[in-house]
C-alpha cells in the first residue's frame, strides 16, 4: 500500500490536493513507499509564519522544561526504534543494523540535549568597577530552517532539531526529497511528544523551490544545512545577504593513514567498515587509504581479499554487509567516477561494476570497489559518496600527511600507529575537524562537536557536543550596576580611589 502523506504545520497535518506529488521509493526493490505534495512558496511561508507565531511562547519556556519535551521524544524514539530503523533501511538502503543505529543517534542526542536545558551556560566575570556585575547569557536566534540530507534521515534531523529546540528556537524542517518518509515519521514522534503547535513544522519539496524559498524567507533567522558543496555555498551566500547564521556541513574526502608499525588486523576491520559501511554514503566515509610502503603490499592484498567477500544485497537481511546506493542518480554518479578512474589509468583492484541478475535488477547495487591511485588523480581528490576506496602508497609519515591535506575538504581523518609521538603529531598535523587514532573515520559521538574545515564548512559552526548552542543562539552581554551612582568604565578612576 502506497501512503499519501502531507505536511505538518502549526500542529496539524495537511495534504493539499491537486499538486504534483513526489514519490519516494525503496532503492533495493524500486517499490513506491509513499507520495507527498511538493511544497510551494506559499506553503513555506505558512510554515515559517507558524514558527514565528510560536517563538515567543517557546523561547520563554524554561530550558529545563524544553528539555523534558526532548526527553519524552527520546523515549518515544526508543520505543519505536525497530519500526523507524526499518523505515530508514527501506527508504534509504543502509543495512538494518545501521538503520537502527541511525535512530539510536537521535535517541542519544535528544537525551544529551535535554540535559543542556539545565546548563545553558554563560560567563560571569569581574568588573573593573566596584558594585558592578558583568555576565553573558544566550538568547535563541528565532525561527530556524533545518535542511537535512538523505544519508542519515533520522540522525541528522535529530542533531539539528535537538540543538535548535533546546536553544529555544522554533523549526521549519525540510528533509531530502529522497527520504521524506523518514522525515514524516520523525515529525510524528515530536507530535506525540506534545510540542506546542508551531514549534516544529515539516514540509517536503525540491531544494530549487521549497528549499530556496525557505533559506530566503525574511523571518528565518538561521539555517542549518547538510549537503553538497555547491548548494552549501549558495546557502551561505543567501545567509550572508541577510546577515543571519548558517551552519554548514558539506562533505569530505577522508583519509586513513596506515604507518609501518600499525596493527594490520585492526586496520582491516576499520578500513572495511569505514569505506563500505552505508555503501560509502557518509560524509565521514573512508575515501582514501594512505599506506606506508613498508606494509603496502601486505595490506592491499589482504584488503582486496576481504572486499571480494563482502555480501551485497537485501539491506533488511542481517547477513548483508553492503546495501544499495540510495538512488538511480547516485548509482549513475558512482559508476561515472569508476569510469573516470579507468580512463585516467588508475589500477582497479576489486569491484568496479553494477551488480545484475535476479533481485539486483530491481535496485541500485554496486560492487565494493578498490582502486590503486596517485594522489593527484580525481578519484583521490573528489568526493564520490559511494562504495569506492582509493589506495595510495607513501614513503613516510611526512608524505602521508601531505597527501592527506592535499584535498579541498577537511572533515574526518584517521591514523593507525603504535607510536604515541606520531599519534600526537597527527592530531596537530592533519587538516580536519575530527581525527581518530587507531579507529576508522566514522563513529562520531553526540557529546562531542562535529564539523570540519576548508570546503567542508565554516570553522565557526559545529553540530552536536558542547558547542551545539552556538548555531542557534547569540550571546548577550549584561552589565548590572548596583552602586547607585553613575560609573564610567575605563575613565572613572575616582570610583576606585574613593575620591570625589
Amino acid at each position: 500500500m502506497v501512503h499519501e502523506l502531507g505536511f505538518f504545520i502549526r500542529g496539524q497535518w495537511t495534504n493539499p490536493k491537486g499538486r504534483k506529488r513526489l514519490e519516494t521509493t525503496n532503492p533495493a526493490t524500486g517499490e513506491i513507499l509513499a507520495t507527498f505534495p511538493q511544497a510551494t512558496k506559499e506553503d513555506v511561508a505558512a510554515a515559517v509564519k507558524a514558527a514565528k507565531a510560536a517563538i515567543e511562547r517557546w523561547k520563554k519556556t524554561p530550558p529545563p522544561r524544553r528539555g523534558e519535551f526532548l526527553l519524552d521524544a527520546a523515549r518515544i524514539f526508543r520505543r519505536r526504534k525497530e519500526e523507524l530503523g526499518r523505515v530508514v533501511t527501506t527508504e534509504m538502503g543502509k543495512v538494518i543494523a545501521e538503520g537502527r543505529g541511525d535512530v539510536q543517534e537521535t535517541i542519544d542526542f535528544y537525551e544529551y540535549a535535554s540535559g543542556e536545558g539545565r546548563r545553558f551556560m554563560g560567563y560571569t566575570v569581574p568588573s573593573e568597577l566596584p558594585d558592578k556585575l558583568c555576565l553573558s547569557i544566550r538568547i535563541p536566534v528565532g525561527p530556524v530552517a533545518l535542511i537535512s540530507p538523505w544519508n542519515f534521515p533520522i540522525a541528522i534531523p535529530g542533531w539539528k532539531s535537538g540543538a535548535a529546540l533546546i536553544a529555544g528556537c522554533t523549526v521549519v524542517f525540510k528533509p531530502s526529497s529522497l527520504t521524506p518518509l523518514c522525515g514524516a515519521k520523525f515529525t510524528e514522534v515530536l507530535e506525540e511528544a506534545g510540542l506546542p503547535p508551531g514549534v516544529f513544522n515539516f514540509l517536503v519539496g525540491p531544494g530549487s523551490t521549497a528549499g530556496d524559498a525557505l533559506i530566503r524567507h525574511p523571518d528565518v533567522r538561521a539555517i542549518s544545512f547538510t549537503g553538497g558543496v555547491d548548494t552549501g555555498r549558495a546557502v551561505y551566500k543567501a545567509a550572508a545577504e541577510r546577515m543571519i547564521k548558517a551552519g554548514l556541513e558539506l562533505g569530505g574526502k577522508n583519509p586513513i593513514l596506515v604507518m609501518e608499525d600499525a596493527d594490520l588486523d585492526l586496520v582491516m576491520d576499520g578500513v572495511v567498515f569505514g569505506a563500505f559501511g552505508t555503501a560509502g554514503q557518509r560524509c565521514t566515509a573512508t575515501s582514501r587509504l594512505i599506506v606506508h610502503r613498508a606494509v603496502y603490499d601486505e595490506l592491499v592484498g589482504r584488503l582486496v581479499a576481504r572486499v571480494k567477500k563482502l555480501r551485497v544485497g537485501d539491506p533488511l537481511d542481517p547477513r548483508t554487509d553492503v546495501g544499495p546506493v540510495a538512488s538511480a542518480d547516485q548509482e549513475k554518479k558512482v559508476l561515472a567516477y569508476i569510469d573516470v578512474g579507468k580512463a585516467e589509468g588508475d589500477r582497479l583492484l576489486a569491484g568496479g561494476k553494477k551488480l545484475r541478475g535476479g533481485a539486483y535488477d530491481r535496485g541500485f547495487f554496486l560492487e565494493p570497489t578498490v582502486f590503486e591511485v596517485r594522489p593527484d588523480r580525481r578519484l583521490a581528490m573528489e568526493e564520490i559518496f559511494g562504495p569506492v576506496l582509493s589506495v595510495i602508497k607513501v614513503k613516510d609519515y611526512a608524505e602521508a600527511v601531505a597527501v592527506a591535506n592535499s584535498v579541498e575538504y577537511g572533515l574526518s581523518s584517521s591514523i593507525y600507529t603504535n607510536d604515541v609521538r606520531r599519534a600526537f603529531s597527527a592530531m596537530q598535523d592533519l587538516e580536519a575537524g575530527i581525527t581518530y587514532v587507531n579507529a576508522p573515520t566514522i563513529g562520531a559521538e553526540v557529546q562531542m562537536p562535529f564539523g570540519g574545515i576548508k570546503s567542508t564548512g565554516p570553522t565557526d559552526t559545529r553540530e552536536a557536543g558542547f558547542t551545539m548552542m552556538e548555531e542557534f543562539t547569540y550571546v548577550k552581554t549584561v552589565y548590572v550596576d548596583y552602586s547607585g551612582r553613575l560609573q564610567r568604565a575605563q575613565i572613572d578612576t575616582a570610583a576606585l580611589t574613593g575620591q570625589g
